[in-house]
């Protein structure tokens, strides 16, 4: 398996895109503004979309590549989502108000795109890959997804505060490797950090205490501007993991 990130910023701005990492050729984790750096001949070819949560920095490109290469598809665009996700999406997305809804189009017999729900703890197989929800604890319904290749396996945490079952989920994968976990906030916001449910550093230290397993960790979803002085509060608080910042367009093999 080959993951490439195609956006992992907090925010927008020059060079900076949302959360969207890129399995292989044909499966998404998440579908951030970074989903539009792809040209047409890779947009066809994405078959399916696994969505963390609902927020719109992680889903924003779903319209968009149903509405640019759907029509030259010969099967929908799957999405994978919590099943309140999906009810969210319906919702407030693809309610002909906000866009029109592709599960409808061009037929309900034959949409241009379709939602499976997901359940925490129940794999999904893909070719061979197996992709698993794993718990999130966020403002709204969330997973986590564990991607596992048969030889290695990469945890995305989504956005979350951590929490005991996630770590119960991710101390129980055997052939971990990667962990991809966000840090959103300096400790200077840390209230917010808590409101919001999402990590700073001095958070993300507790949070890590509890990995029992080695695996190189990478931290995702910092705000822009504070980037510096997040990781620098993260190797102040946090070294023992030696976590490093998530770039634009890493790759990951396992």
């Amino acid at each position: 398996m080959r993951l490439k990130v195609i956006g992992c910023s907090g925010g927008i701005g020059s060079g900076l895109r949302t959360t969207s990492l890129l399995l292989d050729h044909d499966v998404l984790i998440d579908a951030g503004t970074g989903v539009g750096d792809l040209d047409l001949e890779q947009l066809v070819l994405i078959d399916h979309v696994f969505v963390t949560h609902s927020h719109l920095d992680h889903v924003t490109s779903i319209p968009f590549l149903a509405d640019t290469v759907g029509a030259m598809r010969s099967a929908p665009l799957t999405v994978h989502a919590l099943p309140e996700t999906i009810a969210d999406l319906r919702q407030h997305l693809f309610n002909w108000k906000l866009w029109p809804d592709f599960t409808k189009i061009p037929s309900e017999a034959q949409p241009l795109l379709r939602f499976s729900p997901v359940t925490v703890g129940e794999p999904v197989v893909i070719a061979d890959r197996t992709i698993t929800p794993v718990p999130a604890n966020h403002v709204v319904p969330a997973v986590g997804y564990a991607l596992d290749s048969g030889r290695g396996s990469l945890v995305f945490t989504g956005d979350t505060c951590g929490g005991d079952a996630f770590w119960r989920a991710l101390n129980a994968i055997g052939n971990l490797r990667y962990l991809i976990i966000e840090t959103s906030f300096p400790d200077a916001e840390r209230e917010l950090a808590v409101q919001a449910r999402h990590l700073c550093p001095s958070l993300l230290a507790e949070q890590l205490a509890h990995m029992k397993q080695s695996a190189e960790v990478f931290i995702t979803h910092l705000k822009p501007g504070e980037c510096s002085r997040i990781m620098q509060e993260i190797t102040a608080s946090a070294s023992r993991w030696n976590p490093k910042m998530l770039q634009h367009r890493q790759l990951f093999d396992f």
